[in-house]
């Protein structure tokens, strides 16, 4: 079952006994297709995954949750939804949209409780999710997240570089629970070698994919932590209980990410996880049509007090020129 956004609660479709799939863009792929859906000013990810869920690249899915994480997701979603209905001949999946928010009052509990409960009667089309379905599932996943805390200490100690702990990230969203937990212990007990390089901290836009933190591993630059959520925002916090109320709870309470939270929010975590990871430097890399990190960006260097680089309006998966030219005086200042 493929699903888009960290804000899906993916315990629940472990539980119905399938296999949650991360769907992801591909960098340098034709998007032409999704282009002429969704337009060319959305969000280069979003239609580069409507673009591969349209060709099959995926393979066959049972079906496709979508979450409200920002707005190009719903934007994908709509266009799913619609090419669901008017274009029956391409044999589109069911597809449903789950919207997390993330105030922290108990009206927004129950609000998140409400919808997490009516995905798991949608689920219950595959298989009803009875309660001790649902404790397994958390416990496999909460087990899976402590794991790649742990990774995230190698990093921090050097013994893990920025491109293979996002790759082990990512890997684990590709597989079934059991065998991501697997993979991540075997990583755990590698002899691993000494990373190089200066310490960087990287904010802005999500990486579902490797190169810009191969680009800056390659430029003398050692990717020490980040605040997106296909890095450490997406296992850092786990649920209090094994229930369907403490699952609501651990989605609302994940983040804060760029899209869904408040300026002074994302300042005060940017600096306590750059100051975590012994960062000495803040680069924020803003993807074209991603808005939200340009707004965050001056909070973030007050806060952090580090020498800091903004990269604007940057190609999906790349660096510019321009933008490792203005990194490359910080660099030596660090």
């Amino acid at each position: 079952m493929g699903y888009v956004g960290a804000d899906v609660p993916v315990e629940l479709i472990t539980a119905t006994g399938l296999r949650p799939l991360r769907l992801t863009g591909k960098p340098g792929e034709d998007s032409s297709l999704g282009d002429r859906y969704l337009g060319r000013g959305v969000d280069p990810v979003a239609r580069s995954v409507l673009t591969r869920i349209l060709t099959g690249a995926y393979g066959p899915l049972e079906a496709i949750v979508v979450s409200r994480d920002c707005e190009a997701s719903l934007r994908l979603f709509y266009a799913l939804r619609e090419l669901h209905r008017i274009e029956p001949s391409l044999g589109l999946p069911p597809l449903r949209l789950v919207d997390v928010l993330h105030l922290p009052h108990h009206t927004t509990t129950r609000y998140v409780h409400a919808k997490i409960a009516q995905l798991r009667e949608w689920l219950g089309r595959w298989r009803p999710i009875a309660d001790d379905d649902l404790a397994a599932a958390i416990t496999v996943h909460d087990t899976l997240r402590r794991l790649l805390a742990r990774a995230a200490v190698l990093r921090r100690e050097n013994r893990l570089s920025g491109t293979r702990f996002l790759e082990l990230v990512a890997a684990t969203t590709a597989v079934p629970v059991d065998e991501a937990i697997t993979l991540v212990e075997r990583v755990l007990a590698e002899d691993l070698p000494a990373a190089e390089g200066v310490r960087l901290f990287l904010t802005g836009s999500s990486h579902d994919s490797p190169e810009v933190y191969e680009t800056l591993e390659r430029n003398g630059f050692f990717v020490a932590g980040e605040d997106h959520d296909w890095g450490e925002l997406l296992f850092a916090r786990t649920c209090a209980a094994p229930t369907e109320l403490a699952l609501a709870e651990r989605y609302q309470y994940n983040g804060p990410s760029a899209p869904r939270a408040s300026i002074g929010q994302r300042a005060a975590h940017t600096a306590a996880a750059a100051r975590a990871c012994g960062a000495e430097v803040l680069f924020s890399y803003a993807r074209v049509h991603d808005d939200a990190p340009p707004w965050d960006f001056p909070g973030q260097r007050a806060a952090t007090g580090l020498p800091s680089v903004l990269a604007e309006r940057q190609p999906y998966g790349e660096l510019t020129a321009e933008a490792l030219a203005a990194l490359v005086p910080v660099r030596a200042a660090a």
